[in-house]
């Protein structure tokens, strides 16, 4: 039962999210918007991590089987994208390349300023 409550309190702010960006009529996607509404809840202390903790590390757990409907989408989509591999190639390695950068700086800065309260 535990579960399927953690699962619902996620679930639901990831439909909050959707019906933000729906309603308002935002240029972000709605998960987008959801997993900001998810920082927030968290950060402010509206939510606390100890209930959602065991769902989200289930799903952190097994995040590439999430990625399977996205392959199985770029497959049906394989016309449209065929003579352009070289820009989908290039678009994949830089964008991955960005996240890299902006990670590592996040986890530095966090960690610096984790040091700097101590």
């Amino acid at each position: 039962m535990k579960h399927l409550i953690q699962f619902a309190i996620i679930l639901l702010v990831g439909f909050l999210g959707d019906l933000f960006q729906s309603s308002l009529n935002i240029p972000v996607p709605g998960n987008i918007i959801g997993m900001l509404l998810l920082l927030i809840l968290l950060l402010t202390g509206l939510l606390k991590m100890s209930m959602i903790e065991d769902v989200s590390n289930f799903m952190l757990k097994h995040l590439s089987f999430f990625f399977i409907p996205a392959a199985v989408g770029l497959i049906s989509c394989f016309s449209v994208l065929e003579g352009k591999w070289a820009e989908l190639m290039f678009i994949s390695v830089f964008s991955t390349f960005i996240i890299a950068v902006v990670t590592g700086t996040t986890v530095q800065m966090l960690m610096k300023r984790r040091k700097a309260g101590e």
